[in-house]
């Protein structure tokens, strides 16, 4: 990924908030079929390995786990929010004439070797924590024990673990941060008044951090 400085999120910690907030994210394979890629939610323990690890669970009946060997490098990108940018939020725009669109977004890439986890015990684990972290907003939690034992031990022999330990961490946040701060803020606020609150509240605050 092109992460020219100005853009560029180094921080592993507000990476890590980031995939917390948006795990459901893309895993890219190479593996003996080709490249491949598959739409997953993860789940991150940022204490596991020197930059975290990632798990998650396919179903058996998904080839990936099988095309891949346990080692092999792979890709997750966790996309957190984009949108396009008109010229016309520049404040600079109707003086000077010069801006062009473009389109803002705040992405995390997770490189990591992955290992495949073909064990009851790990799936379990894997499919209790998801379940407890998006059931916690809901009023009545669901949880695995108020299925029949036989019916969630059906569905986990039905799935398969991976485990991705991060190697390498990119992030890249495109908030216009090469241009004016007045800029920064009217799109900010262009693009919270269309709904567009998450990237328009990052915006927002760039602006407010950068030196006028």
């Amino acid at each position: 990924m092109y992460v020219p400085t100005h853009f560029d999120e180094p921080r592993t910690e507000v990476l890590h908030d980031l995939i917390k907030q948006h795990p459901f994210g893309i895993l890219f394979t190479h593996g003996a079929s080709g490249l491949d890629a598959n739409h997953i939610p993860f789940e991150l323990d940022p204490q596991r390995g020197g930059m975290g690890v990632l798990n998650a669970h396919v179903a058996r009946a998904n080839p990936v786990w099988k095309d891949v060997s346990d080692g092999d490098e792979v890709l997750v990108v966790f996309r957190v929010a984009d949108a396009y940018v008109s010229p016309n939020w520049y404040p600079s725009k109707h003086e000077f004439h010069k801006q062009v669109p473009t389109w803002n977004y705040m992405v995390a890439h997770a490189y990591g070797r992955i290992a495949i986890r073909d064990d009851e015990r790990f799936v379990r684990s894997v499919v209790a924590r998801l379940t407890r972290t998006h059931e916690a907003s809901q009023p009545a939690p669901w949880k695995m024990t108020d299925s029949a034992k036989e019916d969630i031990d059906a569905m986990l022999k039905a799935i398969v673990g991976l485990e991705i330990e991060i190697t390498r961490l990119v992030g890249k946040s495109k908030l216009s941060q090469n241009k004016e701060v007045r800029d920064i803020r009217g799109v900010g606020e262009a693009l919270k008044t269309q709904g567009d609150h998450m990237i328009g509240d990052a915006m927002l605050a760039c602006a407010d951090a950068k030196p006028a």
